[in-house]
């Protein structure tokens, strides 16, 4: 049974790059989405950014223009969608799905109480770091070190 895992956990990514297939399709389905979603964003906005620098240093009549971040974004949305299926990566995700599940999270009140507590804190830390600061420019100034 560990052989079984052993194997297919060591898949290298460059051949699995090339396929089609689904890895466990049924298991960590949530974060398998949320994770190739995240990379496509990010895969989107860098082609998008390719876009604004290439139409701002090519001939803008020029067919490379749209068309490099073109292939670099379905390479891009291939790569996300093949990365949350290979086993090594997708055994990850469905773990932590899976851990994720486990976590007890707090009610709305207690969350609402733990928001309080945090916000009154950084206020009081804010507060006390600014009284520091005017207190040792006073020290400084008095003492003639600063102008």
């Amino acid at each position: 049974m560990s052989r079984d895992i052993a194997s297919t956990n060591s898949v290298p990514l460059t051949s699995e790059l090339f396929r089609n297939s689904v890895y466990k399709p049924n298991q960590g389905r949530i974060v398998r989405q949320l994770t190739a979603l995240a990379i496509w964003v990010v895969a989107a906005l860098g082609c998008w950014s390719l876009y604004g620098s290439l139409r701002g240093g090519l001939d803008s009549g020029s067919v490379l223009v749209p068309a490099i971040p073109a292939v670099l974004l379905a390479a891009g949305l291939w790569f996300g969608y093949r990365v949350v299926n290979w086993p090594r990566f997708a055994d990850f995700l469905i773990a932590v799905e899976a851990e994720m599940n486990k976590v007890t999270w707090p009610s709305k009140d207690e969350l609402i109480r733990a928001s309080i507590v945090v916000i009154l804190t950084i206020f009081l830390l804010a507060v006390a770091l600014f009284s520091f600061d005017v207190l040792w420019q006073a020290i400084f100034n008095f003492l003639g070190v600063t102008s």
